[in-house]
């Protein structure tokens, strides 16, 4: 297959939890949408429980909310911080993030998922499970892993 036949990508999904190798995803993502004329789909998605919070119950509205809101307020200052990037509407959602990247990559017919990886190993790998090793297994299309430096 020549490289002629290989469509370039120019719907990105890049999803984030905020830490500096979400953050070395989406800048790299910028600047592959930036050649490619493509446009970025910024993605956060809110895990219930969330880990190291102690709460005993299901979590209440308020709760919720104050993650929601802290969450979309974190999605702008991170697309404010990329001014020339040509960025779709924000996603924030609450789910299983796995499950969640890829039923996103489905809906916006994503042509790549670009996705920040942690490198964990050995117990905390396991106990912490790897999001990017999942994604890369189930997801529709193709994606990228980004290591911070």
């Amino acid at each position: 297959m020549s490289t002629a036949a290989i469509p370039l990508p120019r719907t990105l999904l890049v999803p984030t939890d905020f830490s500096e190798h979400g953050t070395a995803a989406l800048d790299y993502a910028a600047a592959l949408a930036a050649k490619l004329d493509g446009r970025v789909h910024l993605l956060h998605v809110i895990t219930l429980p969330i880990y190291g919070l102690d709460i005993t119950g299901a979590a209440t509205a308020t709760m919720i909310d104050e993650l929601t809101m802290g969450a979309q307020e974190e999605l702008d200052k991170l697309i404010a911080a990329r001014p020339g990037t040509p960025f779709g509407k924000p996603l924030l959602r609450i789910g299983d993030a796995r499950d969640v990247i890829d039923a996103m990559a489905k809906e916006l017919k994503a042509d790549l998922i670009v996705l920040g990886t942690h490198g964990r190993r050995g117990f905390s790998r396991l106990v912490m499970g790897s999001v990017a090793e999942a994604v890369v297994r189930t997801a529709p299309c193709s994606v990228l892993t980004v290591r911070a430096t």
